[in-house]
């Protein structure tokens, strides 16, 4: 089964909307409630396709496997994840499964800023796939940083418009 070991809890009454937020453990996740819980979603909020929350649920387990790595005083301890941090996952995997592509594939999906992320987390929690604390905001996904700065200025040339390779070297 596709790790999804973060901050997860499966609607199991149904798939209603807001029917509790029991904690489940990562291996109780059925593969198939998550596309269900997806449609109806989707259903109810087109804003965004369903392939923005599968990147988001895939980019939330390669977030937590990486803070695992790099801190390991959080290995074993709880899943749940900053709104930040979350943030900070999404941009890296991103990048990596996307590369310069990023940007346009994000905003194929509807997702054109980090509130977009946010809200895609928020649904998630408001049909119990994911869970949050008390703490969490929906406001923790605002202006952390700018898509075109991301993902869109890393890939630019770096030397200036209207000059030669030979200019931007030196040698010209």
């Amino acid at each position: 089964m596709p790790a999804f070991e973060q901050i997860a809890c499966v609607c199991t009454a149904g798939l209603r909307r807001g029917a509790g937020t029991a904690n489940v453990p990562p291996h109780d996740m059925q593969d198939s409630d998550f596309p269900r819980i997806v449609a109806l979603i989707c259903k109810e909020d087109a804003r965004f396709d369903k392939k923005a929350y599968d990147f988001v649920r895939l980019g939330l387990d390669h977030t937590v496997k990486e803070i695992r790595k790099k801190d390991a005083s959080r290995t074993g301890k709880s899943r749940h994840v900053t709104g930040p941090e979350l943030l900070d996952g999404l941009r890296f995997y991103a990048l990596e499964q996307f590369g310069p592509l990023t940007k346009t594939v994000l905003n194929s999906w509807g997702v054109h800023r980090c509130q977009d992320f946010g809200e895609i987390v928020f649904n998630l929690i408001e049909y119990n796939a994911f869970s949050k604390t008390e703490n969490d905001r929906r406001e923790d996904f605002a202006d952390i940083y700018q898509f075109d700065d991301v993902f869109v200025k890393p890939f630019l040339p770096s030397r200036p418009r209207g000059t030669s390779a030979a200019e931007a070297l030196g040698s010209a």
